[in-house]
């Protein structure tokens, strides 16, 4: 895929992206329609299903051959599964719903299932992050780069909690309050997304979640580490598995330590916040 190639395809994520939040900043905080999906917490609303249908309407009409999975209408779109489109219409909908302004519209592009392309767009902050393989990350068309944290102790993170945490003992609880104790502070966004540009942006050095889903995450990772972040699996070694449900993902120079303190959390049975 050649670079003038995937600036076309960032352009057509951007209009997308902007249609989306504007339908978001026109609904907040005036919803008629909120709904769970199944699990409690898992919430879904009409400004969701509205901010996904603007997003396909332009895909579709720029891009009808390529196939899209999106949070709330699956998979859809085009034969050609080369070009598969990941898209969270309101990633972070429970904020949405509760009026809690942090949210955001996150498109991503995966070229034979490898990131290549991501817009976050914000529209309460009205931070639009646009990035793509070899042409660098953006906030509102300037220049990002990740923080220079450079140790586990003076670093702040950010992580979060799947839906099905009440269910099972792989919930992140103890993860949560022992990275609190080592660390400067761990906060909980609500928005993968959001957590991961925020990383990009140099307002929080490292994240690490898991339970998560290729539209949380795809379009957060190229434009994390086209600001010179870095994102793995939770070994710190390995390449990270999109469908995995778990991401590593920092500013590059607190990783193998994050890495390796998660990988000695004690069990919540032993360690307490």
């Amino acid at each position: 895929m050649n670079q003038q190639q995937l600036q076309i395809f960032l352009d057509i994520a951007t209009e997308a992206a902007l249609d989306a939040g504007a339908i978001l900043k026109a609904k907040f905080r005036n919803l008629k329609d909120i709904q769970e999906k199944g699990r409690p917490g898992d919430l879904v609303t009409e400004a969701d299903k509205q901010a996904e249908s603007a997003v396909l309407k332009v895909l579709k009409r720029h891009l009808p051959d390529h196939q899209i999975l999106a949070e709330e209408s699956g998979t859809v779109g085009g034969k050609n599964n080369q070009y598969l489109w990941a898209i969270d219409p309101l990633d972070g909908t429970t904020n949405y719903a509760h009026g809690y302004p942090a949210f955001a519209v996150s498109i991503g592009l995966m070229i034979e299932g490898i990131p290549q392309l991501g817009v976050v767009y914000n529209p309460l902050r009205d931070e639009l992050f646009r990035a793509a393989k070899g042409l660098g990350a953006t906030c509102n068309r300037l220049p990002i780069q990740v923080s220079q944290t450079q140790e586990l102790s003076q670093s702040l993170l950010v992580t979060g909690f799947a839906y099905d945490r009440q269910e099972t003992k792989d919930n992140n609880y103890s993860e949560f309050c022992y990275l609190t104790h080592l660390t400067q502070g761990v906060r909980r966004g609500g928005s993968a997304s959001v957590d991961l540009t925020d990383v990009a942006y140099g307002r929080l050095d490292g994240y690490w979640e898991r339970g998560l889903n290729p539209w949380d995450i795809t379009a957060g990772i190229v434009i994390l580490e086209e600001a010179g972040g870095l994102v793995t699996a939770y070994d710190h070694r390995s390449p990270i598995d999109i469908n995995s449900g778990r991401i590593l993902a920092t500013n590059g120079h607190i990783h193998q330590s994050l890495s390796e303190a998660l990988q000695k959390t004690p069990s919540m049975g032993i360690f307490f916040c």
